[in-house]
């Protein structure tokens, strides 16, 4: 049976962090620890910048920026979409037919992008739905629930994307 691959937000990744929020931060830090775990967790740059600049400029107190850098650049392993072309075309394409803000379309072109089933997220409405990309609040969702549901019939994802360079084609 298929895993879905699940897109992270950035209030997710900081909430994971913030030991302030007593309910949230737990269950944030589980989805993360699963994420990991199962190799299925996705994200981009754009929300590792996002979540970095809120880390060391939006709590109270603020982790240590080593600390706060280390947390993110460990994230670089889930190989981050970049923001490029293709995903300013989507987020466009989203925009004028979804009319979300700019920031959320990126943030839904990412997911899309990366095949993602699953859009963790408290940004967006919890149950949404954009092409192949359910949104989920992941204080609504629960950590241990089967993800299989949402991956589209047919839909077989290796864990984390291939490295290396694709073969060359023969004539």
């Amino acid at each position: 049976m298929p895993t879905a691959c699940v897109f992270v937000d950035t209030n997710v990744f900081v909430y994971a962090r913030q030991a302030l929020e007593a309910e949230k931060q737990p269950v944030a830090a589980q989805w993360i620890d699963r994420l990991w775990r199962e190799q299925t967790g996705r994200t981009s740059m754009q929300v590792l910048s996002e979540c970095y600049v809120t880390l060391v400029r939006g709590l109270e107190p603020a982790p240590p920026r080593g600390l706060a850098w280390d947390y993110v650049r460990s994230l670089l392993a889930w190989k981050p979409q970049p923001i490029e072309e293709p995903v300013f075309h989507r987020a466009f394409e989203i925009e004028q037919r979804d009319r979300l803000s700019w920031w959320d379309c990126l943030i839904v072109a990412s997911a899309q992008l990366q095949a993602c089933s699953v859009l963790l997220t408290e940004d967006l409405q919890d149950g949404a739905v954009f092409g192949d990309v359910t949104v989920r609040n992941p204080f609504a969702l629960g950590v241990s629930d089967d993800l299989a549901a949402y991956v589209p019939a047919g839909l077989e994802l290796p864990p984390y994307p291939r490295r290396g360079r694709p073969a060359r084609a023969r004539a």
